[in-house]
């Protein structure tokens, strides 16, 4: 094991300068310290029927092996290019006209922020570091990227509604929604207060977590998340989410995704339609044929595909492009912080979901890395990392980003390239800061059609959603169990197809500023469909005592036999064969 993933003190002698510098010589300065014998083809070479020949199977990089430095850098870049997709499309959404509707300026800063705050927060986690005289780790050691979160876009969205509606942001005459930095900050301050909570849950031991928030928590808690966000990437593949949308017969929105656009079209045209499900075919094209690495890059190779189109076509706008900085770096602009109080519930609830997701994420690294997933040693990762999880939290807000998450589909990286070395990870990092660094590039992220974006962002979104559903799958269904997911689901999924559900309960119009919060906070909470499914199942998992027949080898066999009567043995053996075909890494 290296330096940073020992549990005590470090034994091993201490290498002289000259050792060192051997070190370096062989690394870059020798072929097999560049280039190595690695099968560079594989990771190129498509996946077409009938003309498969059988190859010999890359060597596997473990955590500290050494690896060549070309190799590291093309996997750095893989990964790099994974995340991506997700990394651009938070901020997209939340600085748009889905969110505080931010000027052009402002949302390529946020992109290029998140890019270099991603790629410097990651470096955290990979790292490890073990705080002084206790038994306490700060990062889990792992590629275990980091990156921002999904779960704060319904929240947030939620949120700016609220305050364009009770006179927080501004409203224009004819109901046009303003820009609104200040919202922004809210959002932002508020996350870096109630990171807090994800950094105390780092401290509880695994049996209590495991207790407090099991599968049957967790597992709906992040569907709902995921089925939230499908409308969204929804209204931007058919055209833009802001008040295009809404179909309005004149005024500058009455085109998507306004009247002076190029090629603006009403909302809901074939062209807008078209472009989306180019992107989405070509994400399961690629899946299909591609090469190794192709598949674990078929969403941007779905997007870049999509942009080509567009831009032959007219649609690019490319005055944003032109008019961008060369380059950018965090703080370039900045947002006045602030406590906003109503989201601090929900947002606490994100952490929770955060802590629960990187607890999933980080078993499902050390799995495909080869290591240990029980024992000490496993242990100790999954408190540095969901330690490190919540101060990124914190440290993302003062850098102007929203929440960071660990990002599962780097283990699809991992597993499909054979590679768990720390050094692509580092170089993972580098290109992130690097691709943050240029402001063109992000300016031209930016400037990507809402179409094109929208058929990515749906089939992202849904990702979440099928996560939520394999967690859920780990469950087994007894009375006590299905009862838990109705009373939870079924509040969440009317809060979540019908959000103004709750507008009405409180009609307070007095003066007292700390009620109308209180009554704000509540409201916001009980019309976000995760947040109150995470409560009633949370609570309801608490309260409900298990029955003897709710046992898996009694209560399902017996429901199963009760039903098929002797057939009931082959559907259990049916469903385990289902539960062991789903993916590790999508378990909590």
């Amino acid at each position: 094991m290296g330096e940073a993933d020992r549990i005590g003190p470090n034994m091993s002698p201490k290498q002289t300068l000259a050792d060192r510098a051997n070190r370096v010589r062989k690394t870059f300065f020798t072929k097999q310290g560049l280039i190595g014998n690695y099968d560079y083809g594989f990771l190129f070479r498509p996946n077409i029927p009938f003309l498969k020949k059988p190859r010999r199977a890359s060597p596997f990089f473990g955590l500290n092996d050494t690896m060549p430095v070309i190799l590291a850098l093309l996997l750095g870049f893989q990964h790099a290019l994974a995340m991506l997709a997700g990394v651009m499309t938070p901020p997209i959404i939340l600085s748009g006209q889905g969110g505080v509707n931010l000027d052009a300026d402002y949302q390529q800063y946020l992109v290029s922020t998140s890019l270099i705050v991603c790629g410097i927060l990651s470096s955290i986690q990979i790292t490890r570091f073990h705080i002084y005289k206790t038994p306490y780790y700060i990062g889990t050691g792992l590629i275990s990227v980091v990156g921002t979160s999904f779960a704060i876009i319904p929240v947030a969205q939620g949120a700016f509604n609220q305050m364009y509606s009770n006179g927080f942001c501004p409203v224009a005459e004819d109901g046009t929604k303003l820009p609104c930095p200040d919202a922004y900050g809210a959002l932002i301050g508020t996350c870096a207060i109630c990171a807090l909570t994800e950094i105390l849950i780092s401290f509880m031991p695994p049996k209590a977590l495991q207790r407090i928030f099991p599968p049957i928590v967790t597992g709906p808690t992040v569907m709902l998340i995921g089925v939230h966000l499908i409308e969204s990437g929804f209204k931007n593949w058919a055209g833009g989410s802001g008040l295009c949308a809404e179909l309005p017969e004149d005024g500058f929105y009455r085109l998507c995704p306004d009247i002076t656009a190029p090629h603006a079209l009403p909302w809901g045209s074939a062209e807008y339609v078209g472009l989306g499900f180019l992107v989405f075919i070509t994400i399961i094209i690629c899946e299909r044929f591609g090469s190794p690495i192709m598949k674990s890059t078929s969403v941007i190779i779905g997007l870049l595909t999509g942009c080509i189109v567009a831009a032959a076509c007219g649609y690019f706008d490319d005055a944003g492009i032109t008019s961008a900085p060369a380059v950018s770096f965090v703080w370039v602009k900045t947002f006045k912080l602030s406590l906003y109080g109503p989201l601090v519930l929900p947002v606490m609830t994100v952490f929770i979901i955060c802590a629960c997701e990187a607890i999933g994420d980080i078993t499902a690294t050390c799995d495909v890395s080869r290591l240990d997933v029980e024992g000490k040693e496993f242990e100790s990762r999954i408190q540095g990392g969901v330690l490190a999880d919540g101060l990124n939290g914190c440290f993302a807000a003062l850098m102007t980003i929203t929440p960071m998450s660990t990002f599962a589909q780097n283990n699809g990286v991992i597993a499909l390239t054979r590679c768990a070395n720390r050094r692509a990870g580092y170089c993972c990092c580098f290109f992130l800061i690097v691709m943050g660094l240029f402001a063109k590039f992000s300016a031209a992220l930016v400037a990507i059609p809402a179409p094109v974006l929208g058929g990515m962002t749906t089939f992202l979104f849904c990702a979440v959603a099928v996560s939520g559903m394999a967690i859920v799958a780990r469950v087994p269904f007894t009375r006590r169990t299905r009862f838990i997911l109705t009373a939870s689901l079924a509040v969440g999924y009317g809060a979540t197809l019908v959000p103004t559900w709750f507008d009405h309960v409180f009609t307070y119009d007095g003066d007292n500023h700390s009620l109308r919060g209180f009554y704000d906070a509540i409201a916001l909470v009980m019309e976000t469909g995760f947040a109150i499914t995470a409560m009633v199942s949370m609570i309801l998992n608490l309260v409900l005592p298990e029955e003897i027949e709710d046992t898996p080898e009694e209560g399902l066999q017996g429901a199963e036999e009760q039903r098929s009567g002797s057939e009931a043995p082959d559907s259990i053996e049916a469903v385990s064969k289902v539960e062991m075909d789903i993916p590790t890494k999508e378990v909590v």
